[in-house]
């Protein structure tokens, strides 16, 4: 099988082109990737350049041609690459719908075009906004509350589309908040942000009450779950999954106290109030557990290996 990754460079790209690597059902790897908001650097002891399995293409997804000629021969294709940062979407309107939206019509046109078989689409339980309900399953109504949101809820139509139009198979994973060592690290992702906060006793600071509910899972979870998507379309029949466990739904002042608790600091939690009070969730997983897939890691592990990477350069996560 030969995978096409968009944005692979990045950071749950940087976790999941090794996964694919080690797969002996695949047998190439072609990444694309602006380098707009990554780095090569994140596939060093990828084998890129040693590995003739792996090929680079450095190209821009808002360019139909540059999409389409990395996506020749490919039999999948798992579309990363976004503009991500939900709450800094809201001053970037424009581009965020350019990369978002348009860019992933560039996607499933070529697809389309080109007969590729399965479009694994990266979208986000974001976009259920602020849910009053508990437990949110697919079937829930999203509500989109920022440009982010509402670009990835209006790319499934595009997917849902295509899925009719061409005949492929395609399935939008709406994925838990990630966090965790990649090659690739954000560190605009709550609990990152946390624990390299906590590690350099300063103050964490919580917009809002902290009361909002948000879904976490560990980026090489994260990277799994669309490596199972993409190799095994026939176990993942669904158009959209929330990804994540059930387990796994948490508070963000929860967050805060259990990156505090967990490395044994002493450290003040502050709370300020909040122009966009932003979205809260708390979201059901029970369709993608049908699939098969479990996530392996868990919060407090998450943030120990996480703390243990940033001060000795080692942690059990990043194996």
């Amino acid at each position: 099988m030969h995978v096409l990754v968009t944005g692979g460079c990045g950071y749950i790209g940087s976790a999941l082109v090794p996964i694919l690597r080690d797969d002996d059902r695949v047998d190439r790897i072609t990444i694309l990737d602006n380098l707009s908001m990554s780095s090569p650097r994140n596939l060093m002891g990828s084998g890129l350049g040693s590995d003739d399995r792996l090929r680079f293409r450095r190209g821009d997804i808002t360019e139909y041609g540059d999409v389409e000629s990395a996506m020749r021969g490919c039999d999948t294709v798992i579309h990363l690459a976004a503009i991500t940062g939900a709450d800094s979407t809201h001053d970037r309107r424009e581009e965020t719908f350019t990369v978002n939206y348009d860019a992933t019509r560039n996607i499933l046109r070529a697809a389309g075009k080109l007969d590729v078989s399965n479009v694994v689409f990266a979208s986000s339980c974001n976009i259920y906004g602020r849910a009053a309900s508990r437990d949110i399953d697919e079937t829930v109504d999203p509500d989109p509350l920022n440009p982010y949101a509402e670009s990835k809820h209006e790319a499934e139509t595009l997917l849902a589309n295509a899925i009719e139009e061409y005949g492929i198979d395609g399935t939008a994973l709406r994925m838990s908040t990630n966090y965790g060592y990649s090659p690739g690290m954000r560190f605009n992702l709550v609990v990152n942000h946390f624990v390299f906060r906590a590690i350099t006793d300063r103050p964490l600071t919580v917009y809002g009450d902290g009361s909002n509910w948000r879904p976490f899972i560990h980026v090489r979870d994260a990277a799994r779950a669309y490596a199972q998507a993409a190799l095994e379309p026939g176990n993942w029949p669904e158009q959209v999954y929330n990804v994540g466990a059930n387990d796994s739904n948490y508070r963000v002042e929860e967050i805060a106290e259990a990156v505090r608790d967990e490395l044994d600091r002493d450290l003040d939690i502050t709370y300020l109030e909040d122009e966009h009070p932003g979205p809260s969730y708390h979201v059901n997983f029970d369709r993608v557990a049908e699939t098969g897939f479990e996530p392996e890691h868990d919060l407090h592990e998450g943030i120990a290996g996480l703390a243990e990477r940033f001060q000795n350069g080692t942690g059990g996560e990043h194996r």
